[in-house]
């Protein structure tokens, strides 16, 4: 089965009673028993929810997983993610990674000893000679938010199992519709469904998706146990957006080439971050990895925080808030917004400069996208 075709059919159970096209919202917190523990598989919806059942499936056949896990949040899922690493264990991480994830990582190794090294993935050697002593994880982005590097993620799989461990891939940005990191070795796939899965900026929601069997036994017991679970309706509407994914990721991929070359070639911009761009560091490797580039564009503005600023000020087409991923184009400026948690000087060191801008293109019309940065870009 095709990908665009299994984004309809992958979970695909017909209502036992009325035959319904969508799967039913059962919006029931606790089910009925026959008898104690006697029941027809659901007990109590944090558990496990027919609804929920559905999405978990489908995630789970488009990322070549084992099983599938809804979370209510992005960071909810790495909360969970992150109960499997007691005191004492060694996370290594991309250090070019989303702001949320960052200080929740932080907040894991100020409160529970946890200890996080943060390594430029990009670079094999610099993650061979972090994986010389014991670790425990190995947390990836690829593309990296906000500055959109690409990960060799069969090289870093390779160095993870020869030190004995776990790979963790944050896959938002490319979505299964690009890459699967479980077909390149990872071990878990990490995903905010609130971005590209669900795509209208109308949910909440995050997903694992695990490699084995055992994997997902451990993990829906810490599903269940930390309870940062999704609410049907959340994921209906999660499993209405993964229907058009295929069609809309295409769209956004369109949008986000026209802005980039726009940009690229403007004598106010200093440098463009995407990955389908020749002058992209990783173009090659993306190429090879992905079956695309994606919607996210970055990019840093001539002139510094000032004109950064009079650029989002200038924008009409794109809206200024934060997320990505929804049809919609918006922009964040990611030093006073997504990361802002981050001091200046951990944002700094990794090239989050105040003049960058990152663009989330959506699905309009990719002409009006184009006029609308240059416009900006005038007054900036």
């Amino acid at each position: 089965m095709r990908f665009d075709t299994k984004l309809l059919h992958a979970a695909d159970p017909e209502d036992p009673l009325t035959g319904a096209v969508n799967p039913p919202i059962y919006l029931s917190s606790t089910y009925r028993q026959s008898a104690p523990n006697r029941n027809r598989g659901y007990v109590y919806s944090r558990t496990a929810n027919p609804t929920r059942t559905v999405l978990e499936a489908t995630l789970a056949a488009l990322e070549s997983g084992a099983a599938g896990l809804a979370f209510s949040s992005g960071l909810g899922a790495l909360t969970t993610l992150l109960e499997a690493f007691p005191r004492g264990s060694r996370i290594v991480s991309v250090d070019d990674l989303y702001g949320g994830t960052w200080r929740l990582f932080e907040h894991h190794r100020r409160q529970f000893g946890v200890n996080v090294e943060y390594v430029a993935m990009s670079d094999l050697g610099a993650v061979a000679e972090a994986l010389r002593r014991p670790a425990d994880l190995v947390y990836v982005e690829s593309p990296t938010n906000p500055l959109l590097r690409i990960v060799d993620l069969v090289g870093v799989v390779r160095l993870a199992r020869a030190a004995g461990a776990v790979v963790a891939v944050d896959n938002t940005f490319a979505t299964p519709a690009l890459q699967r990191p479980i077909e390149s070795g990872a071990d878990i796939v990490l995903h905010s469904t609130t971005k590209y899965l669900g795509g209208h900026s109308d949910i909440l929601g995050g997903a694992l998706v695990l490699r084995t069997k055992r994997q997902a036994t451990k993990y829906a017991w810490l599903q269940n146990a930390v309870g940062a679970v999704p609410s049907p309706f959340d994921c209906f509407l999660a499993l209405r957006g993964i229907r058009t994914l295929g069609v809309r990721m295409r769209a956004h991929e369109a949008s986000a080439k026209a802005v980039a070359s726009a940009l690229a070639r403007h004598p106010k911009v200093r440098r463009v971050h995407y990955p389908g761009l020749a002058s992209h560091p990783q173009h090659r490797l993306a190429r090879r990895q992905m079956a695309g580039y994606g919607g996210i564009v970055s990019v840093e503005i001539r002139g510094g925080r000032p004109a950064a600023l009079r650029f989002l000020k200038r924008l009409k087409v794109f809206t200024l808030a934060e997320s990505l991923g929804g049809v919609e184009s918006l922009v964040d400026h990611p030093a006073s917004m997504t990361h802002a948690s981050m001091p200046r000087s951990e944002r700094e060191a990794h090239g989050m400069t105040d003049e960058l801008v990152r663009l989330s293109c959506g699905i309009e019309d990719p002409a009006d996208l184009e006029d609308d940065v240059r416009s900006a870009l005038r007054g900036a």
